[in-house]
């Protein structure tokens, strides 16, 4: 059953949704194993982006795709915005035969639009496989000297609070209702045991976990909270048959390390890079082929994992 849901004024869902020639098969295959799945992936407004990677790589394997975006993010940072239609028909163009796509344009760091961006989402086929948090909060920052309330709140709210709660909506759509309160140690009652994966959820950490981030205080923080609470959500979640995994992509370059659109300093950077094994920083598809093998069934038995794709870096 198709499920409806009425229009929210901090949403845009961008034009017709859209379906390529032929329909879809609720059936994966081997060549497309998340053919009939649907995934929702925050934070796409960048060609530049892990986020474009991870739904061009996830359009590849065959799920309908929806994406998130919050573009005066960008405007106000170095590497400005992109065209948004040119990362619409990126993905557009990574869709297999009968799969469909959506975009929501949505603020995360207003709690009312949590459960409105995971209900548009849901509303494109009627159910809802993938979340994949790739949005996050960057610039703005500062050392221990610089931090304030509010920009500590203001990465809180974008980067860890909308998170937390996007994944609790996620894990909604599959929980029993119950008006009962769960007290310390209590458990989640599912349906299990189950026979496969009944949906994915990925986090994004940094490198916060390897070693200090100088002048990135309440960036490191929100995402180390993340890291942090991933084995607790993470067990919560299997009750219900989802698995939760977080990703460090480690030193992907996404254009803030492009000397003209930077917002740090990139002295002696080349020097580092070009003695590394590999001779390069991650790209935005390294993480991204990470997500869409996890995604699979091959990649369920992988669960509550901090797992870091960095090509050695974190070493």
């Amino acid at each position: 059953m198709l499920l409806t849901f009425p229009r929210f004024p901090l949403l845009r869902l961008s034009g017709a949704i859209e379906r390529s020639s032929m329909s879809a098969s609720p059936l994966s295959s081997p060549s497309l194993p998340l053919r009939g799945r649907t995934a929702l992936v925050t934070g796409v407004s960048r060609r530049r982006g892990i986020g474009f990677a991870v739904a061009t790589t996830l359009a590849s394997l065959g799920a309908d795709v929806v994406i998130h975006h919050h573009r005066p993010h960008d405007l106000d940072l170095p590497w400005g915005g992109d065209d948004l239609d040119a990362v619409r028909d990126g993905i557009r163009g990574q869709l297999t035969d009968g799969a469909r796509f959506a975009d929501i344009a949505a603020d995360l760091s207003a709690p009312s639009a949590i459960a409105d961006v995971i209900a548009t989402a849901t509303s494109l086929t009627g159910r809802l496989d993938v979340l994949v948090c790739n949005h996050a909060k960057s610039g703005d920052d500062g050392s221990i000297l610089d931090m304030t309330p509010e920009r500590l709140s203001a990465f809180w709210e974008v980067n860890t609070r909308s998170t937390l709660l996007l994944t609790a909506e996620f894990a909604r759509l599959r929980a029993p209702r119950t008006d009962e309160a769960r007290r310390p140690g209590d458990r989640i009652v599912g349906s299990g045991p189950y026979e496969e994966a009944q949906g994915h959820v990925f986090w994004m950490t940094s490198g916060q976990i390897h070693g200090a981030m100088r002048g990135e205080v309440a960036y490191a923080a929100s995402k180390a909270a993340l890291a942090g609470v991933t084995p607790t959500v993470a067990a919560e979640l299997l009750e219900l048959g989802i698995i939760l995994n977080t990703i460090d992509p480690g030193p992907v370059n996404t254009g803030y390390m492009d000397p003209e659109t930077t917002d740090r300093s990139l002295e002696d950077l080349d020097a580092y890079v070009a003695s590394t094994p590999f001779g390069r920083v991650g790209r935005p598809q390294d993480p991204a082929e990470l997500i869409g093998w996890l995604a699979t069934s091959k990649g369920s038995w992988v669960v509550g994992q901090v797992l870091t794709s960095d090509g050695g870096f974190g070493l």
